[in-house]
């Protein structure tokens, strides 16, 4: 049995991930308390399809340190809970990220000691609006209320025997759109955690988006968005029209 921590109204809970999951009646909470940093480009595919752009006006060079972006605590919603679809919008992006949440202070951490300071994994949906600019930060296309779902647990990392060879699954409305796995990232977890540190402090509670894969799913309003993580879970969110969307309703 895999053992999970979660939120559940308000009150950090301890179970396992089967017994929580026979329980369709559980409204969850965000299971996380941090920051959400994002990581771009930190899957070979899309890395690779940006690299010719790299060297072009205004950067010259390919960025020698992860390109972050954050999802603001107004943008989390935990599972089960709606995605607000913006009424000038037809459709937005899913991006499947694997979540390492933080569990102690960390600065200049070494990779070969960087999953000491991991408490556990988690799932997270780095929503958008589909944009194709890497030219300056899309605070206004990822930003958005309701734009980060997140859960259901947070996995230990005891559970997990490698963190870097994970499948990742998307599902819409039951049907397979995406498919990869963290063994196709740029940065290893330990990397990741080391690079970043270097010139940032985490703190426990803060989440580290390992990416999102390459071609990336769209969803429209009233689908239903499942992602699967193997080992981790399954995060499910339905897209719905942000003017029926209320707080804490969801699924």
């Amino acid at each position: 049995m895999v053992r999970v921590k979660y939120r559940l109204q308000g009150k950090r809970m301890m179970e396992t991930a089967d017994t929580a999951e026979e329980n369709p009646e559980l409204l969850y909470d965000v299971p996380i308390s941090g920051t959400v940093y994002g990581a771009a480009l930190n899957y070979r595919a899309v890395y690779d399809a940006l690299a010719p752009e790299m060297h072009k006006h205004p950067y010259r060079e390919p960025p020698k340190a992860p390109v972050l972006f954050i999802k603001p605590v107004n943008t989390h919603v935990a599972h089960r809970g709606f995605i607000p679809m913006p009424k000038e919008r037809r459709s937005v992006t899913i991006g499947a990220s694997l979540g390492i949440v933080i569990g102690r202070t960390a600065t200049r951490v070494d990779a070969e000691g960087a999953l000491d300071y991991v408490e556990g994994y988690t799932i997270v949906n780095d929503v958008s609006i589909p944009h194709e600019s890497v030219y300056r930060p899309a605070y206004k296309e990822k930003a958005r209320d309701g734009f980060c779902p997140i859960g259901p647990f947070v996995v230990e990392q005891s559970e997990v025997a490698d963190p870097n060879n994970l499948d990742i699954r998307v599902y819409i409305n039951d049907v397979l759109r995406q498919e990869n796995n963290t063994s196709n990232l740029v940065r290893t977890v330990e990397q990741l955690i080391m690079d970043v540190t270097e010139f940032m402090t985490l703190y426990e509670g803060d989440v580290l988006l390992a990416g999102s894969p390459e071609m990336m799913p769209q969803a429209g309003n009233g689908d239903v968005v499942k992602i699967d993580i193997s080992g981790i879970g399954r995060l499910t969110n339905e897209v719905k029209d942000e003017n029926e969307v209320s707080g804490g309703e969801g699924l």
